[in-house]
């Protein structure tokens, strides 16, 4: 006859009780405020991406008509896509190039490599700032810093910001030289390289570019899937430097209407609060397919240790 002890298991329900609510009651400011003020307002824009909703009236029901507006009768939001895809495809990996080459030189050893590391990453703090905008506008100006310094060799330069065919370039120019952060990432993952793997490749002859490729490469693969990852989240997140630099207007030509840029003009401008809920949604669809993609692909460049 099995022997049972009620007291003792009683005792350690109350006790498990006991902990549960004293692990709730901690995690309870953080589970309010996501409730609050993420998940709600989550739930919310998805219900006004399916309404006609100007801020002032009632949202009105509309089913599909938004996704249908923005697919097929809105020639901005494709525009404001093109813009988007540029800065992407051109500004990410020239960000993570310029990261990883700096962080190379960083890895030989240079004196003082606290300082250098420091000054390099400043830029990424403040890059998204409206003060670096602001200063990034006067300097690609027609009489800023850039036209000045070509001046001094005979060049007469355009106003960088005000030129359809080159304001883009400067938001480029601004995201690459944000490349701080990943330039710090990269420096830990070499840092965790052993060097045996580059005496043995010395002993065979391997050149540098060779030891690069051959081993730095394959072994940073996950870091650099991490950089990549993070930077294109990023980049279709950007917002800050083609409002102060166009005005808010996304000029000249829409030449800088960033998506999100157009996604503040409807929803703020136009008070047309449906159909930027519905954009939002579309550019959460549209990271997270490149996200996957990316995610996809990386099973062949991506190496890890087993």
């Amino acid at each position: 006859m099995a022997i049972t002890y009620p007291s003792i298991r009683g005792d350690r329900r109350r006790r498990t009780r006991y902990q549960n609510g004293w692990a709730l009651a901690f995690l309870a400011p953080w589970l309010i405020g996501f409730l609050a003020f993420t998940a709600g307002p989550m739930l919310m824009s998805l219900y006004l991406a399916f309404t006609k909703y100007d801020l002032l009236s009632a949202p009105k029901w509309i089913g599909g008509g938004n996704f249908r507006r923005m697919l097929g009768e809105d020639p901005l939001f494709v525009q404001s896509l093109k813009v988007t895809a540029i800065y992407v495809v051109v500004g990410t990996p020239l960000s993570l190039c310029f990261a990883l080459a700096v962080a190379v030189v960083l890895n030989r050893g240079l004196r003082g490599l606290d300082f250098y590391r420091s000054a390099i990453y400043l830029p990424s703090l403040f890059g998204g700032s409206v003060a670096i905008a602001v200063l990034w506008r006067k300097v690609f100006n027609g009489d800023g810093l850039v036209n000045q310094i070509l001046a001094l060799v005979g060049i007469h330069g355009p106003s960088w910001i005000s030129e359809p065919h080159t304001a883009l370039g400067t938001l480029i120019a601004l995201e690459v030289w944000q490349f701080g952060a990943p330039m710090v990432i990269f420096l830990a993952g070499l840092r965790q390289i052993p060097r045996e793997f580059y005496e043995a490749a010395q002993v065979d002859g391997a050149s540098r570019g060779r030891q690069f490729w051959s081993i730095t490469m394959p072994l940073l693969s996950p870091i650099l899937f991490f950089n990549l990852t993070l930077q294109l989240i990023r980049s279709f997140q950007a917002f800050a430097p083609a409002f102060i630099i166009s005005d808010g207007s996304g000029g000249p030509a829409d030449s800088t209407l960033f998506y999100s840029l157009y996604l503040y003009q409807e929803g703020f401008v136009n008070f047309d609060m449906g159909y930027a809920a519905a954009m939002a949604w579309m550019l959460v669809l549209l990271a997270g397919a490149v996200v996957a993609v990316n995610f996809f692909f990386s099973k062949f460049w991506v190496h890890y240790e087993n």
